[in-house]
């Protein structure tokens, strides 16, 4: 194996278990605002994304597929913090949007991660996080091309 092939299965393992290891940590960051970790992340999508979103978008942006996200979209409108319409445009469709305390809820969460994230990165030069951003972004897109019909 070449010393580029395992620099690659290295990144790709790494990949992995930084993914997951992130998770627990942001997770457990949201425990502080009485919500589940799952219903966390598509409050937080559904806020970055902005109002009138599909389901299928957010679900898309959390990682999991739409059918996951009825039930924790279902605890959040019971919840007060998200609304479910009818599109407009699209009468089959739904469209979600963040009630007033959502909104508040979500900023509350961005302003949280604020600090765990610059705690996370404090040792790492600005450049070297940039540069990661551009390749893990670059990795993104050749694996939707790549699952794309």
């Amino acid at each position: 194996m070449s010393s580029y092939d395992k620099t690659l299965m290295s990144l790709t393992h790494t990949l992995i278990h930084v993914a997951r290891s992130y998770k627990s940590a942001a997770d457990a960051l949201t425990a502080d605002f009485e919500l589940s970790h799952a219903s966390a992340w598509p409050l937080l999508m559904i806020s970055r994304l902005g109002d009138r979103v599909r389901p299928s978008q957010v679900a898309d942006a959390v990682g999991i597929e739409p059918p996951s996200l009825v039930r924790i979209i279902d605890q959040l409108v019971a919840a007060g913090l998200v609304l479910r319409q009818d599109d407009a445009s699209d009468r089959r469709a739904r469209i979600l949007a963040l009630t007033p305390e959502g909104a508040h809820m979500a900023a509350r969460l961005e302003k949280a991660l604020i600090p765990f994230r610059r705690e996370l990165f404090k040792d790492m030069p600005q450049a070297d996080v940039e540069a990661a951003v551009r390749v893990l972004i670059k990795l993104d897109q050749v694996l939707a091309e790549r699952s794309a019909p």
